[in-house]
């Protein structure tokens, strides 16, 4: 077996049907209700995903992405151990590639910073009662 087969049989036999439901709805704008409805385990689902270009051993961001908006961290653990040690991919490497979902926060992290006190707009105490 592959380490992408493994990685998948991994996450199948952690995605209970409640959570297959939720995720499945994560990807409501990919997937028609019609063809949610045919979707009864989690690895019909990630053959659904592989068949219609949304997953392939080289691309987990789709996966990544569901895992982190269906609050699943355990899950997009295991996606981003097995991109960074099997595939050799970190998201410092490579930021700009298919490959690579980067967190949200992460998107923003050189226009986050603290200001400087010349920034600081200092208000007025509130008025006192009389």
């Amino acid at each position: 077996m592959s380490e992408y087969s493994s990685l998948l049989s991994d996450l199948s036999e952690n995605i209970t049907n409640e959570d297959l439901e939720q995720l499945k709805s994560a990807c409501k704008e990919d997937i028609t209700e019609d063809q949610s409805n045919t979707i009864t385990s989690s690895r019909e689902w990630f053959s659904y995903l592989e068949k219609n270009d949304k997953l392939a051993q080289d691309n987990l961001s789709y996966i990544e992405h569901i895992f982190e908006i269906s609050r699943r961290p355990d899950l997009l653990t295991r996606v981003i151990e097995y991109r960074t040690t099997v595939l050799k991919i970190s998201e410092d490497d490579e930021i700009d590639t298919k490959l690579t979902r980067i967190p949200s926060a992460k998107k923003y992290k050189d226009i986050i910073r603290q200001p400087s006190e010349d920034e600081i707009i200092k208000l007025a105490p509130p008025p006192k009662k009389a």
